[in-house]
């Protein structure tokens, strides 16, 4: 890799780091907000749920903008919606005032991470992204690794101030792309797949079986892990009555298992298992830890589970986007659009019906998550590696 793409890296990772870190600061306060405004379970379902639905809508348009209107003008213009969605956020005292702060959001989340994600493709080999991706995935852990202690130091001065850091830091990585980032050139030599993906509507794309089964998994290992994640805060401080700062310890220990596998160990294991049983591997740790969830009671067992539950999803989240960057070829907005779409599918629906069941009873959300993800391990069985024999065919049928 050149010394300008490298450079070119670091500053994408730091700005995906940045954004991250401004969602980290906000984690821990979040049952302090819920209590300030009397808000339910379910209305925070229905929070999460209108970030993930902005999301859904725009995922697609956001993709086919950065193929063709380039990928810096779409990062710059997430990371400037990202530090208005937080400010508002921060300033709101109506739950109005925080649902668009939440559309805002979703529209913020659905322009950066395609585009940063198809930067990177344009900018490396199949030889150097999966690390490349890997250190996306490792920087946005880190983001969180560190957001979450720091938001609950910011936490004893005043509940609203980690939004304000966020607004802030979003602000100045928009600043720093706008000045220091440069648009890829486009690439000039054909991109080595094992698979070459006809130019199709986005449609039968969608459907090619290479395609489907992996949005598939998407959809379904996501709506599971998400009924899980949206309520951990809340449910840590119920349950367990865990501050700002437990909740900021907990995550933050998560957070630097999570960051260890991605740097030291994902090469590796994806290399060894490859994409697909990595993925597998992954939904039997997820289910099991967030199962073991609703079994533990002292301090310690709590902080150990919680230390490592988010593995899981740290571990296949990086492989379904390497799986599906390395089939993609040219079309990696469309497939980066795509994982964020479906991803997004799954996070509207989730948050409401674990709100729903959060309020019914707290431990219901972890259930129903470990079921999901089960049934989206099932599914995994039927997911195979991509022939070229078998695109061919599947060609041969849509014409």
């Amino acid at each position: 890799m050149s010394k300008t793409k490298r450079s070119t890296l670091y500053l994408l990772l730091i700005n995906i780091f940045i954004v991250f870190l401004g969602i980290g600061l906000v984690i821990p306060v979040l049952p302090s907000i819920m209590n300030e405004l009397n808000i339910s379970g379910t209305t925070v379902g229905y929070l999460t749920a209108i970030f993930a639905l902005t999301q859904l809508i725009i995922s697609p348009f956001a993709g086919k903008a950065a193929d063709k209107f380039g990928r810096k003008i779409m990062i710059v213009i997430g990371l400037f919606i990202f530090s208005v969605s937080e400010l508002l956020f921060g300033i709101g005292e109506t739950i109005e005032l925080l649902f668009i702060s939440r559309i805002l959001g979703g529209v913020s989340g659905a322009c950066i991470m395609p585009a940063v994600t198809a930067f990177i493709a344009d900018i490396t080999t199949m030889e150097t992204r999966p690390k490349m991706l890997g250190y996306m995935s490792a920087a946005i852990t880190t983001g969180l690794i560190i957001g979450p202690g720091v938001g609950g130091f910011l936490a004893e001065i005043g509940t609203r101030v980690p939004f304000y850091s966020a607004s802030v830091l979003g602000f100045v990585a928009a600043l720093l792309s706008v000045m220091l980032l440069k648009e890829p050139a486009s690439p000039q030599e054909e991109i080595e797949t094992e698979v070459l993906i006809e130019k199709k509507s986005g449609l039968k794309k969608i459907f090619m079986p290479m395609f489907f089964i992996a949005f598939v998994v998407i959809f379904v290992s996501t709506f599971g892990l998400t009924a899980f994640e949206s309520f951990f805060s809340l449910y840590v401080n119920h349950k367990f009555a865990f501050s700002p700062l437990d909740i900021a310890i907990s995550i933050t220990g998560g957070a630097i298992i999570g960051a260890i596998f991605q740097i030291v160990l994902f090469e590796p294991l994806v290399k060894h298992l490859g994409e697909i049983n990595m993925i597998r591997w992954s939904l039997v740790l997820s289910a099991i830890l967030v199962f073991t969830m609703t079994l533990v009671s002292s301090y310690w067992t709590v902080m150990t589970v919680t230390f490592t539950v988010f593995i899981g999803a740290d571990l296949i989240r990086p492989a379904v986007t390497m799986y599906l960057s390395r089939i993609a070829g040219n079309e990696q907005g469309f497939v980066g659009g795509m994982n964020s779409f479906f991803t997004s599918l799954a996070n509207v629906f989730s948050p409401i019906l674990g709100g729903i069941l959060f309020d019914i009873n707290i431990d219901y959300p972890y259930y129903f998550s470990t079921v999901v993800i089960i049934i989206g391990l099932a599914i995994t069985i039927l997911w195979k590696k991509p022939k070229t024999e078998e695109l061919n065919l599947s060609k041969k049928s849509t014409l």
